[in-house]
């Protein structure tokens, strides 16, 4: 299976194949200097592949392709290379300007490892930049493995027989199916790399001290502590000598000299010698290292340049990597019980997979899980993420049985938009939690446009989490308060809260607080309200929240909270109790205990009397998603419990919406506008900073279906401006806006060079010599046609780790004042598009308020969509505020475009593609 991660969009110019024995070849374009190389791969060819690819077993033919294929200027040609020979070559030849033919040959020893696969995935994105629509390929009937590649890569393919070879037709636009195929080859391929370190049978460690101390002694004892269901080992220079630094472990001078092997090694060793210990390691047959050892990239330039080593030669061997400068590794399995860290303790087993970029952030969460007896399935401490990162383990815990949900602690994100896709694609199998430290900043970023001040620190993660149903957290408390209820209940069904409390006042305070929290506290049904009277004699209220009274006994709150949970009516259910002298704290927590036994498909969660805490109050830890039957999740305090509840149903929300296929984008669109964005860069002068006019702007966004409306009025030849731009309104109708268009000029309101209402030609000419005059030279004029409707604003901003954000807003002249906005981070879906639409607090007046016409919302929806194919698909653009766009009943107007490039950015950035094993 193929190493490279999958962007289809966006592969780099080359791209590592790690095979299986370790070592690691090149996808890369063919060059003259493998004239020798590609005919030799031809030769090595037996008579049946020569038969498969060229429908002849003439090795004429292949030598005639050969030549022709490196005479060519117009053919396409990818090559694979393996320690310096050349083991496939994939290439395209031009049948007319948006169709090629395509065609595979892989070297006999290297079937299977699905390199076709690969060089398609490659080829297909290089096409697409040239303008290559659809390939063709011709394929014998009984190449099987040929058929399968097409079949397999997620392509949208045609096929045919005629003449006994069957013709297939594929599009070289990325798909839904095309990149969820990739996807699933990855999470593929991470499950089988990262097996050595998450199921590892044997372990050696490296840098125990002659006697017994320091970190790597920590890590042993650590592992013999934890119970390791496998075989450990010592490494140590001096082992001939009988140096015994932990005694019962053996000692080894070398990884190799372990018997039967090692799988994971950590390594404490200092930083100028992990080099030979990870050698030494993959000699050894390690197939991941944890380097816990210190002194890498976070100390500086040199640190930097040893890290750097260290990871490229973990590349070349084949092994995973990770840290340097981390905590380690615990493998919670039953079957491993692995806990190969300092600085920790066990916890429980369970479903839960976690991962920290920070080893003291680790620590704290791993004891607060042990402490509130919350299950782990692993913990991985990631360090200086020099190979193995977060989007890793998200492909490789997508398949595991044992993870039932993920966390993260994140300093970075390294590829914000791959950790994107597979926190979508993790989230809607898997509740997935995220805690992102560095988020603050001293103020808002720089920006002239209104987008890029609105875009603050922190804006683009919240838009991340939300579209990726990332449950966000703000701290360590929050996200063991909610992993506890995601491991130990049933997801809810909807956001409806009942409140039941023994003690009136506690149960309005938890109804005030839920409120603030957006959760939904409905009044109870009057049948409901007479059930509940019945239930229990002193119960003093029943709409909801419901105080059961001071004086409620066991049964009686248990026949309470069975109603509430049988009733239809709530969704999840907080039960509040004080303690009083008139009931026994104990006896009320059992019997919520057992009612919830009764409808267990139902959260309850319970702030128990004096607010004690420490998981489910049942017999088990909450170690499987769901939760154990009858238990309930006990939280401390109100607060606690309702944030927990409020991230838990927004998930639950998200996830119960179908997350619907993007459409295929625009290639020629995009190129279009790219080669717009490049003329208008190179155009650029030092006065405009990087802003184009209005007039300019909107030639870049006619190819995403953006129009700007009005007319054009060049007037820089003095009167004769004003003519034009009085015809422009004659053909308009009046009454029209007149305005300069000007690169130099971002808010031309602020500088009087708008004028409205403008009703007849006299006014016209007025209004130009007006603006002419303010602005103190020649311009062009835009003209437009006054309209109505809602203003909102969009807008495109970057943020420096995430990339492009998309902005919706509320519009015109007050948008920093209102403040109502949301971030999207590109793509976008249409579902995106219309949650981001429907959270803003003017969404009313998008909805017909008060029985007003309703303005057409899918419009602007699909306006919201198109704005993001431009963030992503022209990176050029840097700035852009579509202010105001008028939403009315039959489309959106765009009245006001400002944009600014930046000549730095030119082209897409591709996604970085790590290594994978190919099996």
């Amino acid at each position: 299976m193929p190493q490279a991660s999958r962007d289809p969009a966006h592969p780099t110019s080359t791209a590592d194949v790690l095979f299986a024995d370790g070592s690691v070849g090149v996808v890369r374009r063919l060059v003259p200097a493998d004239t020798e190389a590609v005919a030799a791969l031809h030769e090595r060819a037996t008579d049946d592949s020569l038969r498969l690819r060229f429908f002849s077993a003439s090795r004429r033919s292949a030598q005639l392709y050969v030549e022709h294929v490196m005479a060519s200027t117009e053919t396409l040609a990818l090559v694979v290379e393996h320690r310096g020979c050349v083991r496939a070559l994939a290439t395209a030849e031009p049948i007319d300007p948006t169709t090629s033919e395509i065609s595979f040959m892989v070297d006999e020893t290297f079937h299977g490892h699905g390199l076709g696969t690969l060089l398609l995935e490659h080829l297909a994105a290089r096409a697409r930049d040239r303008g290559v629509e659809t390939f063709v390929a011709d394929v014998l009937p009984d190449n099987r493995p040929m058929l399968g590649v097409f079949a397999d890569a997620g392509f949208d393919v045609e096929r045919h027989l005629e003449g006994g070879v069957v013709t297939l037709t594929l599009s070289t636009l990325v798909t839904s199916a095309l990149q969820a195929a990739a996807d699933d080859r990855e999470c593929r391929a991470e499950t089988l790399s990262l097996a050595p370190l998450l199921h590892p049978a044997s372990v050696a460690v490296v840098g125990v001290r002659r006697d017994g101390t320091g970190v790597g002694a920590e890590v042993v004892r650590s592992v013999l502590a934890g119970g390791f269901h496998g075989r450990v080992a010592l490494v140590h220079p001096q082992a001939a000598a009988g140096v015994d630094p932990v005694p019962g472990v053996p000692v080894y001078a070398r990884a190799t000299d372990v018997p039967e092997g090692v799988d994971l090694v950590v390594v404490a060793v200092p930083a100028e010698h992990c080099l030979t210990a990870l050698e030494d390691a993959a000699a050894a047959g390690a197939g991941a290292v944890v380097v816990v050892s210190s002194g890498f990239a976070e100390t500086g330039p040199h640190g930097r340049e040893l890290q750097h080593a260290l990871a490229a030669r973990a590349r070349v061997l084949g092994v995973r990597l990770v840290g340097p400068n981390c905590l380690g590794v615990v493998a919670n399995d039953v079957g491993v019980r692995l806990d190969a860290t300092f600085g920790t303790a066990i916890p429980p087993v369970g479903g839960l997979a976690l991962a920290s970029q920070s080893g003291g952030v680790g620590i704290d969460l791993v004891e607060r899980a042990r402490a509130e007896g919350l299950g782990l399935s692993c913990f991985v401490s990631l360090g200086n993420k020099a190979d193995v990162s977060g989007n890793d383990l998200l492909a490789a815990w997508y398949d595991d049985p044992e993870v039932t949900a993920g966390a993260l602690y994140l300093e970075s994100f390294g590829n914000a938009r791959k950790f994107a896709r597979l926190a979508r694609r993790f989230s809607q199998r898997k509740p997935l939690l995220a805690v992102v430290g560095g988020r603050s900043s001293g103020g808002r970023r720089a920006g002239a446009s209104h987008t890029a001040a609105a875009a603050s620190a922190g804006v683009g993660v919240d838009a991340l989490f939300t579209q990726a149903g990332v449950i966000g957290c703000g701290d360590v408390d929050d996200l063991v308060d909610t992993a506890r209820l995601l491991t130990e209940q049933q997801l809810p069904g909807g956001s409806r809260l009942v409140v039941v409390s023994n003690a009136g006042g506690m149960g309005v305070l938890a109804a005030d607080r839920a409120d603030d929290l957006d959760l939904d506290v409905p009044e109870l049904t009057d049948a409901l309200q007479q059930r509940l009277v019945a239930a229990a004699a002193g119960v003093a209220g029943t709409a909801n929240p419901v105080d059961a009274g001071a004086g409620v006994g066991a049964d009686e709150l248990r026949a309470v909270v069975e109603e509430v949970l049988g009733s239809g009516e709530a969704d999840v259910v907080l039960v509040v109790l004080v303690p009083t002298a008139l009931s026994d704290g104990t006896d009320l927590v059992a019997a919520v205990e057992r009612a919830h036994a009764t409808h267990p498909h139902l959260p309850v969660v319970l702030v128990p009397p004096g607010g004690t805490t420490g998981g489910t109050t049942g017999s088990t830890t909450g170690s499987t998603a769901g939760g154990p039957a009858g238990s309930v999740t006990t939280y401390a305090g109100i607060r606690a419990a309702l944030g927990a509840i409020r991230r838990v149903t927004t998930y639950a929300a998200w996830r119960a919406v179908p997350q619907p296929e993007t459409a295929p984008a625009d290639a020629a669109g995009g190129r279009e506008a790219r080669r717009q964005a490049a003329g208008l860069v190179a155009s650029l002068g030092t006065t405009s900073r990087g802003w184009v006019s209005a007039q300019e702007a909107a030639g870049l966004l006619a190819p995403y279906g953006i129009d700007l409306v009005g007319a054009f009025a060049d007037a820089h030849d003095g009167p004769h401006g004003s003519d034009r731009a009085v015809r422009a309104a004659d053909a308009l109708g009046y009454p029209v806006v007149v305005k300069a268009d000007d690169r130099t000029v971002v808010h031309k309101t602020e500088r009087g060079l708008v004028r409205l209402g403008v009703r007849d030609a006299a006014h016209v000419q007025v209004a130009v010599t007006g603006i002419l005059a303010e602005l103190g030279r020649p311009t062009t004029i835009l003209v437009q046609p006054e309209a109505s409707g809602t203003e909102l604003a969009l807008g495109v901003a970057h943020d420096p780790g995430l990339g492009p954000l998309v902005m919706v807003a509320a519009g015109g002249v007050a948008t920093d004042v209102w403040d109502d906005r949301v971030f999207l981070l590109p793509p976008v879906s249409p579902a995106d598009a219309a949650r981001a639409v429907r959270s803003l607090r003017l969404w009313p007046l998008l909805d017909g308020f008060r029985g007003s016409s309703r303005p057409d919302v899918a419009s602007l929806e699909a306006l919201v969509v198109a704005v993001g194919r431009l963030a992503l698909e022209v990176p050029a653009v840097a700035e852009l505020d579509l202010n105001p766009v008028l939403v009315g009943p039959h489309g959106c107007t765009v009245v006001d475009v400002a944009l600014r490039l930046d000549p730095a950015a030119s082209s897409p950035v591709p996604e970085t593609r790590g290594l994978r094993p190919v099996r």
